[in-house]
């Protein structure tokens, strides 16, 4: 058995860490009958720091689901992305 040496301090801190963690906005990317896989995949690359095999699988399930989370993070990281990604012509927005 492991024993628990959190003080209450850091007790504390992890749960701030986590209680931040959830209070996380995602970049949902919708389907949409313009964009090619090839363009979205680029996208998510440049712009989402995917790498190539996590950007084909989101295109993927965007493609099978109509939707799909593609960015987490603060309000204030997501935004410039978002304009981005929409700027780009793809369908996206903050939820």
């Amino acid at each position: 058995m492991i024993a628990n040496h959190f003080t209450d301090t850091e007790e504390l801190l992890e749960l701030d860490i986590i209680t931040k963690e959830v209070e996380l906005n995602m970049i949902v990317l919708y389907n949409d009958h313009v964009n090619t896989f090839e363009w979205v995949i680029e996208c998510l690359v440049n712009y989402c720091d995917h790498d190539s095999l996590q950007a084909e699988q989101c295109a993927h399930i965007v493609h099978f689901s109509g939707k799909c989370a593609v960015k987490a993070g603060s309000l204030d990281k997501l935004k410039p992305i978002c304009e981005t990604l929409l700027e780009k012509g793809l369908s996206v927005e903050i939820n």
